[in-house]
């Protein structure tokens, strides 16, 4: 049986007591539902396949601090998220940016997912490539979850306020797409060799693993 690193367990508890203080007594109980959903069934895949597919530590890492960035905006709801608006008037915003947060990491995290599955899967030949279709991969992601929270706001009228966190930002849509944009692509910038060195890692356990005794 593969040995669970306990740098995975300590992670996995991580989430886990975010998780519980995320559900104590939400602002919104509907909204902190909408918000921590994607999270929780991220969570819920990656513990079924675990034992025929491990991502490396670095991509569990980033995917566990996503999960807390929601839980929290879940919590509170993105436009209340009490550091944010301490930090409102240090730098003059005239809105709580937590969510902008949100969206770039829906950017960060997608980016090295994907490039991470794209090179393990040997999805693509030619890896030149492979950055701008992560950065497609990554925006298509962002457009198909405004998509949801455009279906939301329809189907539950005043009740998606909170989801939707627009806090009177005509623009919040494009905005948010924008900042998933800068996530996936400082993370491709800043985080493709120290990503590229856990890969190496990977395949060598589990060629470690396949070598006969």
């Amino acid at each position: 049986m593969r040995r669970i690193p306990p740098s995975h367990l300590m992670l996995l508890l991580g989430v886990a007591i975010v998780f519980v203080w995320s559900g104590l007594q939400p602002y919104d109980r509907l909204t902190w539902w909408l918000e921590v959903l994607p999270g929780l069934g991220g969570l819920i895949i990656l513990l079924a396949i675990y034992r025929r597919f491990q991502f490396s530590t670095l991509c569990y890492f980033l995917i566990a601090l996503h999960i807390c960035i929601l839980c929290v905006g879940g919590h509170y709801t993105y436009a209340r998220v009490p550091l944010f608006d301490w930090l409102r008037p240090v730098f003059e915003w005239q809105r709580n940016h937590f969510d902008r947060l949100g969206h770039f990491a829906q950017g960060f995290v997608p980016a090295i997912i994907a490039r991470e599955l794209y090179i393990r899967l040997q999805i693509f030949n030619r890896r030149k490539w492979m950055p701008f279709l992560i950065l497609c991969t990554c925006l298509g992601m962002s457009a198909v979850y405004e998509l949801i929270e455009w279906w939301t706001a329809l189907l539950s009228g005043d009740a998606a306020t909170a989801f939707l966190a627009t806090q009177g930002d005509v623009w919040d849509t494009q905005e948010d797409m924008f900042f998933a944009l800068i996530g996936a692509t400082c993370s491709l910038l800043f985080l493709s060799r120290l990503h590229d060195r856990q890969l190496r890692d990977v395949a060598s356990q589990a060629s470690t693993r396949l070598r006969p005794a």
